[in-house]
């Protein structure tokens, strides 16, 4: 029997409940949201753990627990528990990412026993938008990437997350993962970029989660000899127009609070921001 309030590890037959909780925020739960409809709540499939908090018996907030931690629609009493959780476990996660309050108050209660933490993003803007900008015509040269093009996209990923995150992806497992991961877009239809005569890397971009409501573009990144010339507002809507005519009906991006060049850039291509993220990066 469920206690008033309580918190377990969910289990495959909560799946219809847990996507209730997810469906609650839909742009701001899209990353997860996207995982657990394609592998439900299966542990080895999900890649990692979803604990659930109940209120009055029913289930009110979420948090995932794999290669990130992520709060999801948690209440103050619910980010506790999870803490509590999380505290017990010790830290298997490489960061604790959701949005900002939630995710503060629980680096709050983690941060004596996981701290320190390599670097904080203690705000980082949700940008979303649901139509294409006027008076921006999307660059024709941005198109998707070809399976057989792994080799010329993957320099350009591994450069955008080392300059993003402060660390190489081919950290570790030699980029195994990563690797995957960026094959898995590619093999999907979701990987972007515009290549120059050469056939090197100019742009590129990704739609990372993907769901019927809502997809998020991620990895949006300029070769550096190419920046500032105004080649991003383009490339972007040129991604935007792929996300809106294949993929979902709202498309949203959050960035760091101190790039300003692609704030400004975002919202040129008409994202608003309607909330915030934070990142604890170990």
């Amino acid at each position: 029997m469920l206690t008033q309030t309580t918190s377990r590890v969910l289990e495959p037959s909560d799946l219809d409940a847990a996507l209730a909780v997810l469906d609650r925020e839909p742009v701001q739960n899209a990353f997860v949201t996207s995982r657990v409809q394609v592998a439900g709540l299966d542990p080895w499939r999900l890649g990692g753990e979803m604990w659930g908090w109940y209120e009055d018996g029913m289930l009110t907030s979420l948090c995932y627990a794999g290669a990130n931690l992520v709060p999801i629609c948690a209440t103050p009493r619910a980010v506790r528990a999870f803490a509590d959780r999380a505290r017990r476990a010790g830290r298997r996660c490489s960061s604790i990412v959701g949005p900002a309050g939630p995710t503060a108050e629980l680096w709050r209660l983690l941060e004596p026993g996981w701290g320190p933490a390599r670097e904080v993003r203690a705000h980082q803007p949700l940008m979303v938008t649901d139509g294409m900008p006027a008076g921006i015509v999307p660059d024709p040269y941005v198109r998707r990437i070809r399976k057989d093009e792994m080799e010329t996209i993957m320099p350009a990923c591994v450069a955008m997350f080392t300059e993003e995150v402060g660390v190489s992806p081919l950290a570790g497992d030699g980029g195994l993962l990563y690797q995957a991961r960026v094959a898995e877009l590619v093999g999907s239809g979701r990987s972007f970029a515009r290549l120059d005569d050469n056939g090197k890397v100019v742009f590129k971009a990704e739609i990372g989660a993907a769901t019927p409501q809502a997809c998020q573009i991620q990895g949006v990144w300029v070769a550096p000899e190419y920046r500032g010339r105004g080649l991003a507002a383009p490339a972007m809507a040129a991604v935007l127009r792929y996300a809106l005519a294949d993929v979902a009906p709202v498309v949203s991006l959050y960035v760091n609070d101190f790039n300003i060049a692609a704030r400004r850039t975002y919202a040129r291509v008409g994202f608003q921001e309607t909330g915030a993220f934070m990142s604890v990066l170990f």
